[in-house]
């Protein structure tokens, strides 16, 4: 017997149908802002990866050698390949670009709750526009996402920062400060104890004493966001402030406003974000881990070739949704459902398939006989698979010009003429129709 390898899941009928539900939800929502689906390859040049992260991030790949020999990988995260997209086509496509896609990705990590080596995410982008409103935009379509699923602001908020803004102040300090990895300790700071996270900043250039202080910066309310940009005195930080002020104003207009949250301490790993990045958490910290998070890449374009192109945008993962949805008790009925079964009882299989073209037509999901089960093997299939309603081919019924409807809740059944099953001027025919 072969085992399923580890980090990786199978998802049988019942739950495919959640899942497909919540992936559906997503869709549709990105569907309803205007974001147009793409379809993205499973297979990358790994360098897409190494020229941004460095070497080391092999490690966490799924890369190999093809026959070919190039050095490639399976796709740990779509925002690369989507600028790749973008920088082919640049000059064709009209701005804003507004791009969603769902689909798995892979990396070779530790497998924990929330976190598997084979994962689903339904990422949404927009390129081509540097206002607040597209950020703002961006969380409005994420928070629509959610509720549409049943949330609501009691189950999650979004912790909503400025990388900028911490870059600004780790550069305001008097010293050699390595601002990426300090930005990383940040991004860190709720998962480590806070000697740790001192550690990690002083690792990165800074004094003890600087640590602390910009420790207490990141504690700042909104309301006294000018008083960081009175410790810093740069531009880089006025203006940081500004956009954030600006994004979460455009937020209030877009109906979005109360699932955010300012939260500095929220800095996200990746060195590409550049602006407003967010997290979305679970509002009663029952899942004590990011559920998605997304940001602004406004780099990333430029340095993969293009011209300058500003770019902001989110990914939704599945496992993680998933914890939240059935957390909040949201989660779709995982449950097989069918609309109708005929039954065939002697040889009436050409009328028994006759009705259940008629009906699949009218886009209901019908099965019938393909094991040549007996009548009580149909039944008890027919209830296993949750038919609402049996319709019963049966030749002493054929012979008297007449068809059975059963309904399978109440188990009450009645005859009806073949020639008006299913009725032309009925959408959905039930039991009751003939009663």
């Amino acid at each position: 017997m072969y085992d399923r390898i580890k980090g990786f899941r199978d998802f049988y009928p019942a739950e495919m149908g959640s899942r497909r539900e919540m992936f559906d939800t997503l869709e549709d929502t990105a569907r309803r802002y205007g974001f147009r689906e793409i379809g993205t390859p499973a297979l990358e040049r790994v360098d897409l990866w190494t020229d941004k992260s460095g070497a080391e991030i092999v490690d966490e790949l799924y890369a190999f050698e093809d026959q070919g020999g190039r050095h490639v990988t399976l796709t740990p995260e779509l925002t690369p390949t989507v600028a790749r997209m973008v920088v082919a086509k640049q000059q064709e496509l009209s701005k804003p670009i507004k791009w969603f896609s769902t689909r798995p990705f892979w990396r070779y990590e530790e497998p924990q709750s929330g976190r598997r080596r084979e994962f689903y995410q339904t990422n949404v982008d927009i390129f081509g526009s540097s206002e607040p409103e597209a950020d703002a935009e961006l969380l409005a379509c994420a928070a629509s996402s959610l509720t549409n699923l049943g949330l609501t602001s009691d189950d999650f908020e979004f912790r909503v920062s400025h990388r900028d803004i911490l870059g600004g102040l780790l550069e305001a300090f008097d010293a050699d400060v390595d601002t990426e990895a300090a930005i990383r300790a940040v991004d860190k700071n709720q998962k480590i104890e806070q000697a740790e996270f001192y550690g990690l900043l002083t690792d990165a250039g800074l004094s003890h004493e600087q640590a602390e202080t910009f420790d207490g910066l990141l504690d700042t309310a909104e309301e006294n966001l000018d008083e960081l940009v009175t410790f810093a005195e740069t531009e880089r930080v006025e203006q940081s402030v500004e956009n954030l002020t600006a994004v979460l104003e455009a937020a209030t207009d877009f109906g979005v406003r109360e699932y955010c949250t300012l939260s500095l301490d929220t800095a996200r790993g990746l060195d590409y974000y550049t602006g407003i990045v967010f997290e979305c958490f679970d509002a009663t910290g029952d899942v004590s881990r990011s559920i998605f998070g997304g940001g602004r890449y406004d780099d990333l374009i430029e340095d993969y070739g293009g011209q300058p192109t500003p770019a902001v945008g989110y990914a939704v993962g599945d496992a993680t949704l998933t914890l939240l949805c059935k957390r909040a008790g949201v989660w779709p009925e995982e449950a097989l459902s069918t609309d109708y079964y005929v039954l065939q009882i002697g040889d009436t299989r050409d009328v028994a398939a006759e009705i259940t073209r008629e009906l699949r037509e009218r886009d209901f999901v019908v099965e019938t006989d393909v094991s040549g089960r007996s009548f009580g093997g149909q039944l008890d299939y027919a209830d296993s698979i949750n038919a609402e309603t049996v319709v019963i081919v049966g030749e002493q019924d054929l012979a008297d010009g007449n068809v059975t409807v059963k309904d399978m809740d109440s188990g009450d059944q009645t005859q009806v003429p073949v020639d008006d099953f299913p009725p032309e001027d009925e959408q959905r025919p039930t039991y009751e129709d003939f009663e």
